[in-house]
């Protein structure tokens, strides 16, 4: 049964995923990710904040089959949220500190090539306007390498179409300029043309839903997966596989990794570089195909 959590503990909480979202510029979802797993352990431990010792957050950890990468998330909240206290005088030393995370292999998304792209973009039907919105859709998400969130919130006033730019509020409400292409423009033209009347305080937003709202999330992973069915690409994808994709293609085609960070709003040059190891990894894997000794 869980422990209760102490209402002085509660405020902190509150406090601390305000400070996220604030002072560190970190997304909602993130804030609260954080927040439940500080959460997590309180309830385990059934101790204050004030009085978790380093042996509770070991013994939580152990408590369960949880992968490496979980665990490295749950210490990097656990050592965040400690340190917040450190900072506000709550506590003395951050009882997170001493534990180690887990050593992880680097990550390296699922991609696309550029035939299982066109696959997917040609499996859409484009005799309705909801077939012209997901072509349009996935024209955007792969011509502008755009998170899930950015698309769904995307503007028609944020689309200046003579200059070829999108605006984008990204992550931590930081706001960018990305170029967007002709195939994905004219999509849109082609879907706004057919669109939905959209429902009051919903004109502005590009894609809505049969009701005339903003399009959500869900329904977004949803049309990607049924598509990439009806294409018969078979990979584990999501819409943030196109943003992926959209990276690789173009570093392996020559672009500057600084302008690709740019694009995609990656605030380290690091989360960029992944995309050059995927390039590495492509043409050892096409090498070893192709040589008589691979």
């Amino acid at each position: 049964m869980e422990k209760n959590i102490q209402h002085y503990d509660k405020k902190l909480i509150k406090d601390f995923r305000f400070y996220l979202k604030i002072e560190r510029n970190l997304s909602e979802n993130t804030a609260r990710a954080y927040s439940s797993d500080v959460e997590a352990l309180l309830e385990f431990v059934g101790k204050s904040s004030r009085e978790i010792s380093t042996d509770d957050i070991v013994d939580y950890l152990g408590s369960e089959e949880r992968s490496k990468r979980s665990q490295a998330r749950f210490l990097s909240s656990i050592r965040s949220f400690f340190d917040w206290l450190l900072m506000e005088k709550e506590i003395e030393s951050n009882p997170a500190e001493g534990i180690a995370a887990p050593k992880l292999g680097r990550y390296l998304p699922e991609v696309l090539s550029p035939e299982e792209i066109e696959a997917i973009m040609a499996s859409v039907p484009l005799n309705n306007w909801m077939g012209l919105r997901d072509r349009a859709i996935l024209e955007v998400l792969y011509g502008c390498g755009l998170r899930v969130s950015e698309v769904v919130n995307l503007r028609l006033s944020n689309i200046y179409r003579d200059e070829g730019i999108v605006r984008i509020i990204g992550k931590g409400n930081k706001e960018r300029l990305v170029p967007i292409g002709e195939m994905a423009l004219n999509a849109l033209e082609a879907y706004l043309e057919e669109r939905i009347e959209p429902a009051k305080d919903c004109a502005d937003y590009a894609f809505l839903n049969r009701g005339g709202r903003q399009l959500s999330r869900i329904s977004m992973f949803n049309m990607v997966k049924r598509q990439a069915m009806l294409a018969g690409v078979r990979k584990e994808i999501s819409p943030h596989t196109f943003r992926h994709s959209f990276a690789t293609h173009l570093i392996e085609n020559g672009a500057d990794l600084r302008v690709v960070q740019e694009m995609l709003g990656h605030e380290s040059i690091l989360t960029t570089e992944i995309y050059t190891h995927i390039d590495k990894t492509t043409w050892q894997n096409t090498i070893l195909k192709h040589h008589p000794r691979g």
